[in-house]
């Protein structure tokens, strides 16, 4: 009689489809950024950025399409959702900076908006985070064995 593994904690229905809906998420706001809401993220990259405003929303344009593709196939899915996590955080100083510049940009027209929206950032890094199982991994990789 063979039985058949337990099912990996890291790789749940609820994960799969919340790690799919953030790479649908990532590769439609990435797609945003190359095609019809470009403007938009212009707004969001602060001042202090030495390069070219619209170079930087090209490119994290495309690097959010990669990174919502690569989640969408769940290759190397623990990989990418610490890549993606690190992401959210790279881009977070030009939230911070649309709400010190009172910048309006997507609706987010009030500093109250562009105060909540920076609330949101952790969530997303969590999603990433739990939506991979990179989280779970990198607890199960540092935490003894119980077996032991």
């Amino acid at each position: 009689m063979t039985t058949r593994p337990a099912a990996d904690h890291r790789t749940s229905a609820p994960r799969t489809v919340t790690r799919v809906l953030l790479g649908a998420f990532l590769t439609f706001a990435g797609l945003s950024h190359l095609f019809w809401a470009r403007e938009e993220f212009r707004a969001q990259v602060p001042t202090w950025v030495p390069l070219d405003v619209d170079a930087v929303v090209l490119a994290s344009g495309v690097v959010e399409v990669v990174l919502g593709v690569l989640l969408l196939s769940g290759w190397r899915r623990t990989v990418v959702g610490w890549i993606v996590a690190a992401f959210f955080v790279a881009v977070f100083p030009g939230n911070v900076s649309q709400y010190l510049t009172g910048t309006d940009a997507f609706g987010l027209d009030s500093d109250n908006a562009r105060a909540i929206r920076l609330l949101f950032q952790p969530l997303l890094i969590g999603w990433a985070l739990w939506s991979t199982g990179a989280w779970a991994a990198w607890r199960d990789r540092v935490r003894p064995s119980r077996a032991a």
